[in-house]
């Protein structure tokens, strides 16, 4: 066999069949790197759609892949979106000098005594905000007995005049 068709693989045609065009469109010369995954696809087109130089890097990292090799898309942003959620929750817990509110995470002060009293005021203040809805829901509820009952008594007026104009 010559050189050729080593390369080539069938006879040194190079067409689509060959070895090695199959290889390259799939990337099985390169232990799966460069593979266009439905992840990788799907990442191109939104990247295209919301901000198109999103897509045209995708694609560039893509194409950086065949030549050079490294992870798959899905790996490295599977990859970062751990590396975030470790370094925001750390071991178990809140990262370092974050602390929990009421409504969302807000960073600590690193004084223990006064996170401990911002705790409590903001759950004082959430206790507060309670009480204030439950009001506005019972006056709502009030305002709508008066309305009904204002309805109820037009009602009647209204069939009282109806009957005695019948009579």
């Amino acid at each position: 066999m010559s050189n050729a068709q080593d390369a080539y693989g069938n006879g040194g045609s190079g067409g689509p069949q060959s070895s090695t065009y199959r290889q390259w469109a799939c990337g099985s010369g390169r232990r799966g790197y460069g593979r266009w995954s439905a992840f990788d696809l799907v990442a191109l087109v939104l990247g295209l759609v919301v901000f198109w130089p999103i897509g045209l890097a995708i694609f560039g990292y893509k194409m950086w892949q065949q030549k050079r090799g490294g992870p798959d898309l899905q790996t490295l942003a599977s990859g970062a979106w751990s590396r975030a959620r470790d370094a925001f929750q750390g071991s178990g817990g809140p990262a370092r000098g974050w602390t929990p509110s009421a409504s969302s995470w807000t960073p600590g002060s690193g004084n223990s005594a006064f996170d401990a009293w911002k705790a409590a005021e903001l759950a004082r203040l959430e206790e507060e905000r309670r009480k204030l809805d439950n009001a506005h829901r019972e006056f709502a509820d009030f305002m709508d007995n008066v309305r009904k009952a204002k309805d109820r008594e037009e009602f009647d007026r209204f069939m009282n005049e109806r009957r005695n104009r019948q009579a």
